[in-house]
């Protein structure tokens, strides 16, 4: 497909309902009111990464599949549809979708925590864009976990019906974040002075915007209680 500025309907296969949908989003801000406004996909189905099109459709979506979401309708507004992995050691990648706005870049999230969201656009590099996660990024230990980013990548260079249009899971996007070059953000000597999230950071750190299935909670209560019978 030609890198064009502007995604038309036919550019991304979309239907023309779908295709109003992101012609509305004609800000960042919209985009990211969409999100917030989607239900939280927490794969107690199985791991999913679905198309710009299952997200509409089911109402759902986690990082990569908003981050995917809010690139195309960039694209559908003349802004490149720039995507940028974030990865953490013992715990979850995160993907957002990246915008700049008079030299600086922001970017939007789909998250349910609180401290991997939105950011406004006044960052001067994607490093220091990438190093403002740093703090709130954390694991169930309450580990500081993000370790590295990667360079922008334009999912122009992939066709939209992998990533747009397709009714099936589009597994090729992760795989291409995790190819690209990616940059430390710390490096073992800086790591020896990082502390955990203190008490008060994790009794927050636990609330979510989105509640999780109650079968969701059942299945990870199950594999708590598996893991204590394990133990000697």
């Amino acid at each position: 497909m030609p890198a064009t500025r502007f995604a038309r309907e036919s550019d991304l296969g979309l239907t023309p309902r779908e295709f109003a949908l992101l012609r509305r989003l004609d800000t960042p801000q919209k985009i990211q009111a969409y999100l917030l406004g989607l239900k939280q996909n927490f794969e107690h189905d199985g791991e999913s990464c679905r198309t710009v099109r299952e997200v509409i459709r089911t109402g759902r979506a986690h990082c990569i599949e908003g981050a995917m979401l809010a690139a195309a309708a960039l694209w559908v507004h003349g802004e490149p549809p720039l995507v940028l992995d974030m990865r953490a050691q013992h715990d979850f990648d995160h993907v957002v979708a990246l915008f700049k706005r008079n030299g600086r870049w922001g970017a939007i999230s789909k998250t349910n925590g609180i401290g991997l969201r939105w950011r406004d656009p006044v960052y001067r590099s994607l490093r220091e864009l990438a190093m403002s996660y740093f703090h709130e990024y954390y694991n169930g230990h309450s580990h500081k976990t993000l370790r590295e980013y990667s360079l922008p990548y334009d999912l122009r260079r992939m066709e939209a019906a992998v990533w747009v249009s397709g009714t099936k899971h589009c597994w090729v996007v992760g795989e291409k974040l995790d190819e690209i070059r990616h940059f430390k953000l710390v490096t073992g000597h800086h790591l020896k002075a990082v502390t955990r999230r203190d008490a008060f950071e994790r009794r927050i750190g636990v609330l979510g915007q989105y509640r999780k299935p109650r079968a969701l909670v059942e299945k990870l209560a199950q594999l708590k209680k598996k893991r204590k019978r394990r133990r000697p």
